[in-house]
């Protein structure tokens, strides 16, 4: 639990926000004071996470985003910018992640359209519509959730796809933004303990292996990194890439095991 106040006066708009990575974000930057509206495509699980955070005396409030829809981001955007007066922080964190087919010829068009539309596109979406409002509070952060997919290879064409699309976004962007005040950022995390892997004990089991330091991540992890880029300890920092992984892709864990199991 953290108790500094670097968002006090910040407002902050998160999408996919409902439950893991984007609930935890929006716990942390309103544990730190900023004024958050936790966006999500589910209405109700969005309204029941900010519910919960309220309970806990934070400034949280919901609202459904759509980002395949570019009416829905931007109606959003400005809710948050009215609501708030202001926008500082704009965490881009809702996905798309379709399982593969057995073969890669059978891939639908169907599953690379959802993939690349909720990952990439929508980030550039409500980018998109949030600039103006970042630029004109004079400390604006965009932070945008990438992947391990996007940098190796762990399956899911579309979905690494769009997620190696994230970091050039965050790279062009970056110098765009940045004579406008406007910081962009890209947090890269590895395997993250989320509902995405419920029902997947022994998956998460054999993943953890493969991790120099001996676990998988938790949304918590991912939170604390956001945090520090969307912050103004990041004032000097922008079109990087933060990766937040274990070591996962530092260290050839299987790699070293296999040697040492014939040593």
């Amino acid at each position: 639990m953290t108790d500094t106040t670097r968002f006090t006066g910040h407002a902050a708009l998160i999408t996919g926000a409902a439950r893991g990575i984007g609930a935890a974000t929006a716990a942390r930057l309103a544990r730190e004071g900023a004024r958050v509206l936790l966006t999500d495509v589910d209405p109700d699980a969005a309204e029941r996470t900010a519910e919960a955070l309220r309970g806990r005396g934070l400034a949280v409030e919901a609202r459904v985003c759509d980002v395949t829809d570019r009416a829905s981001a931007e109606a959003a955007v400005a809710h948050a910018a009215d609501t708030f007066g202001a926008l500082d922080v704009l965490v881009n964190n809702a996905y798309s992640c379709t399982p593969d087919t057995g073969r890669f010829e059978d891939e639908p068009d169907t599953t690379w359209a959802r993939d690349l539309d909720t990952t990439l596109t929508g980030a550039y979406r409500c980018c998109r519509a949030a600039l103006p409002h970042l630029a004109a509070s004079g400390r604006g952060a965009i932070v945008s959730i990438g992947s391990v997919n996007g940098v190796q290879d762990f399956g899911n064409h579309a979905y690494s796809a769009a997620k190696a699309g994230l970091a050039s976004l965050t790279r062009t962007l970056a110098g765009h933004a940045a004579p406008r005040g406007v910081r962009v950022n890209l947090v890269v995390p590895g395997t993250v303990r989320t509902t995405a892997w419920e029902g997947r004990d022994a998956q998460l089991a054999a993943v953890r292996r493969l991790y120099p330091l001996g676990r998988v991540g938790e949304p918590d992890d991912i939170a604390a990194a956001v945090a520090f880029l969307a912050s103004r300890d990041a004032a000097w920092i922008t079109g990087t890439t933060l990766t937040v992984d274990g070591g996962l892709t530092a260290v050839n864990a299987g790699f070293r095991q296999a040697v040492a199991e014939v040593t």
